[in-house]
């Protein structure tokens, strides 16, 4: 080798040349104690000197090792690591420049600006314009890599996760602002790579693996209560295990190892390591109901590293327990299933167990789900890979007797897919779902066939999923969570409207999309951070896209039908009541239904959203106001319906000639303790409110269109003008009181008097802002308001029947056009 370099056996190096001094290269070196260290060569790597061989340049040289010159000054270098570090005098020293994020990997610095800089770390990446001083967040895309999940049963559900290089997390799965940010996120325990187990009948207490981002030794397990917002660490036997090899360890417990609670006592969990583990405790003790599961192969059990570098961290703990699983049917039957493919079940709480591993499941498999159908108690399934062994082939495997016999369901698969999970649907026997690398796929036959799932879900390594309150949820392994809401039509295949499940209404913040603009819009609500915005879809319907917040539910029923040929003019979606009177109405026709209000109705499936609204108020004619000019801000579509109350409601959906018709149950938020008395008592209000809005708008539409006739009429007929101006008048007073007619922009609200329209919007507001019946006030002052508003339509159409009559005659006898007293949706004059 060259003068000076490091000698003996090497491992992994970084190398960088420095652009700002010819000849001098940094190479940052792994070797044995006495060659360990960074190097510098003044003449292209034909001699070399060590410049310091600190180990905190050197930490796990297979994860960093990476060493890089700045582009102008020859005398800066920087190496990545654990941390990252900056030397200014040619590698001599160096001080620490703290990132967003640890475990530092990748840096590029500007050759013409050295201080614009881009860094990649295990969290993601950041810019900085200063040399590194500060940094941009990390926190600005949605690339979590979950391992595994679990769902609680509160409503809105909340999803938990182990993230990879972070803390575990909760995110709920609909929030009140209309999306879902990260004030939404909480941080139960700091577990990066376990399985992750929320108490059934308490989801503030969470069990947490983690193994590489928690003290406490050996199988970091802990135990988070929200109320108290501490962590316990529980590890069923808390030895040290950092630089030991895991055949030396008591128990081993993997990166990623088992925790669950049985399905039959909430107060007893299992933790898998080699053995099986059980608490009837919350962790507190721990008994040893199994022997060892794995092969227990102790040639594999060495330390991980290389000859040059040991790394035994307590991730690489191998022949041990993968997933764990008792049977929801029989209380003491526990499936066990381990990294190094072997299956166990014992039928008697562990007290004794058999080997039922399937003859085809390959040598040293990873055996990532047990999964036990919620229909068939003798119905296994299990999901492997062998990727580490070079093998990507999916293997899916079913029993039907209890483990006794086992088939393969992976025939049909794509056979380049790596088959991480397996999931059986809890409604509809035989549909299943396999996370795979690539994304996720579903089967209705019981695996005879396999189809991947299209809908926008990214290519993505999916890890975990779980089938729970009727929807499919996915913990994905860098594009982090996602949800298939409503899995109604893969439960219910057929043509023609599909039975809607059940739907809770929501009540959303008064201020969710208060900021929408034409842009992106930052906030989703009042003191809500959260950027999305608006696309328009090729067929003309908007589309909304999320940058660093989740996407809520729809918010209303999710209506699902088939139709076997396109009914683009034919398609009437209807929703009547118990008592059979319409509330909602949705027809392709519509030409006054903005499209997206309108339902799809081409060939195949079609999901359509009713807002669990009635009929919104008739809106004001904006062609019939006088302006001297169109705002610049947009103006929005007018009031919506009133939410109905809870219960059963007729859905009908007529499409090529056929009507096909089933029940929707509308329910109320668990959440909130209120009566049907109170919330009919709510709509009663809201509605009278509502139909006052309706009833307004039709006059202000009728003064609006009279007042421009009569406009017309003086030019045509100057001899009536004063009649003509009386009559101007009166309707401009009336349409007065009715709206600010001084406004000249939405957002115009402060220089003049509101309208009584503006009265009663603030009133429904009063009403609807929360599931509770309106103060007495409310009611009190909309009898009053609604009653003002009445007053001025008598006196409108005693002004239509009396001088506007008059006024007709005699301009029949001139032969002049008469005014017309007609508008839109206006009844009593049936137009």
């Amino acid at each position: 080798g060259a003068p000076g370099f490091a000698t003996g056996m090497l491992g992994k190096m970084g190398v960088s040349v420095s652009p700002a001094k010819q000849g001098r290269v940094f190479a940052l070196v792994e070797a044995d104690e006495h060659n360990t260290g960074l190097y510098r060569s003044e003449d292209y790597g034909n001699s070399w000197a060590r410049i310091t061989p600190n180990r905190d340049l050197i930490h796990r040289p297979w994860y960093y090792t990476h060493v890089f010159a700045d582009p102008q000054d020859a005398d800066t270098v920087y190496v990545t690591n654990y941390q990252m570090w900056k030397s200014t005098d040619g590698g001599a020293s160096f001080a620490e420049v703290t990132t967003p994020h640890g475990d530092n990997h990748d840096l590029w610095i500007d050759p013409a600006n050295p201080n614009r800089m881009v860094q990649g770390n295990d969290g993601g990446a950041n810019v900085s314009f200063n040399g590194g001083r500060t940094w941009s967040s990390i926190y600005n895309q949605p690339t979590s890599q979950f391992y595994r999940m679990d769902v609680d049963n509160q409503y809105p559900y909340r999803v938990y996760a182990t993230q990879q290089d972070n803390t575990s997390v909760s995110v709920p799965s609909q929030t009140e602002w209309g999306m879902i940010t990260k004030s939404d996120l909480q941080l139960p325990g700091t577990g990066e790579s376990g399985f992750i187990a929320v108490h059934p009948d308490d989801p503030d207490i969470v069990f947490v693996g983690a193994v590489g981002s928690s003290p406490g030794g050996n199988g970091a397990l802990q135990r988070y209560d929200k109320r108290t917002r501490q962590v316990q660490l529980v590890n069923v036997w808390p030895e040290e295990a950092t630089g030991f090899a895991p055949r030396d360890l008591r128990y081993r417990f993997a990166w990623t190892y088992p925790i669950c609670f049985s399905p039959h006592d909430s107060n007893t969990l299992y933790a898998g390591g080699n053995h099986l583990f059980r608490s009837q405790d919350q962790g507190n003790s721990w008994e040893c109901i199994s022997p060892d599961l794995s092969h227990n192969d102790t040639s594999k059990l060495d330390y991980s590293g290389g000859p040059l570098t040991g790394d035994s961290a307590g991730a690489e703990a191998y022949a041990s327990l993968s997933s764990v699983a008792e049977s929801p049917h029989r209380k003491g039957e526990i499936w066990g299933a381990t990294d190094d493919g072997r299956v166990h079940v014992t039928r008697d709480s562990g007290a004794s167990w058999t080997e039922v591993t399937p003859p085809k499941m390959p040598a040293l498999a990873y055996i990532g789900t047990v999964e036990i159908s919620q229909h068939d108690a003798d119905c296994i399934y299990l999901s492997a890979t062998c990727y580490k062994s070079a093998d990507y082939r999916p293997y899916l495997f079913v029993s039907r007797d209890s483990g006794a016999s086992w088939s393969s369901i992976s025939d049909s698969f794509p056979q380049d897919e790596i088959t991480r999970v397996i999931r059986a649907d809890t409604v509809r026997q035989g549909l299943l779902f396999a996370g795979t690398e690539t994304g996720v796929f579903v089967s209705a036959d019981d695996g005879a066939g396999w189809t991947r799932m299209q809908g926008g879900f990214p290519v993505t390594p999916v890890y975990d999923m779980r089938v729970k309150h009727g929807d499919l949820i996915v913990a994905t392994h860098g594009r982090s969570f996602w949800i298939l809401d409503d899995l109604s039509p893969l439960r219910a295949a057929g043509s023609g409207l599909i039975p809607p499940r059940e739907t809770v209404r929501q009540c959303l913040s008064w201020s969710t999309g208060l900021f929408d603009g034409d842009g992106k819009d930052y906030s989703p609500a009042f003191g809500v951070e959260g950027a999305s915005y608006k696309v328009k879809n090729p067929d003309g319907r908007s589309q909304r896209r999320y940058l660093d917040v989740g996407e809520n539910p729809p918010d209303g029923a999710i209506l699902f039908y088939w139709l076997d040929e396109s009914a683009e003019d034919n398609l009437l979606i209807e929703v009547h009541d118990s008592d059979g009177a319409l509330q909602a109405r949705f027809d392709v026709s519509d030409e006054r239904l903005k499209i997206d209000m309108k339902p799809t109705a081409h060939a195949g499936l079609n999901r359509f959203v009713w807002d669990l609204r009635s009929m919104p108020p008739v809106r004001l004619d904006r062609s019939l106001q006088d302006r001297p000019y169109q705002p610049f801000a947009r103006e929005g579509d007018g009031p919506a319906g009133v939410r109905v109350v809870p219960g059963t409601y007729r859905v009908s959906l007529t499409a090529g000639g056929k009507t096909s018709t089933h029940d929707l149950v509308v329910a109320r938020d668990p959440r909130i303790d209120v009566s049907d008395a109170d919330l009919a008592a709510q709509y009663k209000v809201a509605k009278a409110l509502t139909d006052s809005v309706s009833d307004l708008y039709i006059g202000v539409n009728r003064i609006r269109m009279m007042r421009k006739q009569l406009k017309n009429l003086k030019l045509l007929v100057p001899s009536i003008d004063s009649q003509i101006e009386e009559a101007m008048t009166r309707l401009g007073e009336i349409e007065a009181h009715l709206v600010d007619v001084h406004r000249e922009t939405p957002r115009d609200v402060l220089r003049h008097p509101a309208g009584l329209d503006d009265t009663l919007m603030d009133l429904r507001w009063t009403a609807l802002i929360a599931d509770a019946k309106p103060p007495l006030q409310v009611a009190e002052l909309t009898d009053i308001v609604t009653g003002d508003v009445q007053s001025l339509l008598d006196e409108l159409d005693t002004l239509v029947e009396g001088p506007l009559a008059a006024l007709n005659a005699t301009v029949a006898e001139i032969g002049a056009p008469a005014v017309s007293a007609a508008a839109v949706g206006a009844p009593k004059t049936g137009w």
